[in-house]
């Protein structure tokens, strides 16, 4: 509806913030809100899924009661999907290069390596850029390094932007990553990067409760015997 619709996106942006403050340590990649009628599906994409979950699924039901009190709306569901590829995702890039530079890790080799790891991982292309006080210089500065190609004005190349910010003694660092995974053809559609579950063979399972149906009713024969 027009009338609800900038409420629901500040709200959205909302969940958002709210959601990556509480799972930072749980690399979320992104946090995708779908809305239909008063219902509301969050799905929180992340490397480490067992910590959002917690044991025996406590830490999504703190996390769901927690966005129900922030926007005040009872009928919210949390779904937490797994990232296929780490090092392809362009906003855990940033967020471990960020990490780095927070245990004083040279910037230029936390650039290298991530690139050199992203690279490997089948990309076309990265590009890294750090801003700020950068090795504890009194003036802040930007630097930026890349492999391969970034096509930024190309509307069909499939580019993926990260941002993150290191909080080090001298001040935040801002850290910037594009990865370049390949272009799409009409009608194709861009790789989400998320594991999908494995569907189990029914063959198998089928023919087990038979089996135990029958040992059943040998069982019963006996005893009517």
């Amino acid at each position: 509806k027009k009338k609800q619709y900038a409420a629901n996106i500040a709200d959205d942006a909302k969940i958002r913030r709210f959601v990556k403050k509480k799972l930072y340590t749980a690399g979320v990649s992104r946090v995708l809100v779908a809305r239909k009628a008063q219902n509301i599906n969050i799905t929180v994409v992340t490397a480490k899924p067992g910590i959002v979950v917690g044991r025996g699924g406590q830490g999504i039901d703190e996390l769901r009661t927690a966005v129900q009190n922030l926007i005040n709306n009872k009928n919210v569901t949390i779904d937490v999907v797994e990232v296929a590829r780490i090092d392809v995702d362009a906003q855990l890039v940033a967020e471990n290069i960020a990490l780095q530079l927070e245990k004083r890790i040279a910037f230029r080799r936390a650039m290298k390596q991530a690139m050199q790891r992203t690279m490997r991982a089948g990309v076309q292309g990265i590009k890294v850029m750090v801003s700020g006080r950068l090795g504890g210089a009194e003036i802040a500065r930007s630097e930026w390094a890349k492999e391969g190609r970034i096509p930024l004005q190309t509307l069909r190349a499939d580019v993926q932007y990260g941002f993150a910010e290191a909080d080090t003694v001298m001040g935040k660092i801002g850290v910037k990553v594009w990865v370049f995974k390949g272009d799409l053809m009409p009608g194709e559609k861009a790789d989400q990067n998320i594991k999908t579950k494995k569907p189990q063979n029914n063959k198998e399972g089928a023919g087990r409760p038979l089996n135990r149906r029958k040992r059943s009713d040998d069982n019963a024969s006996e005893a009517e015997a």
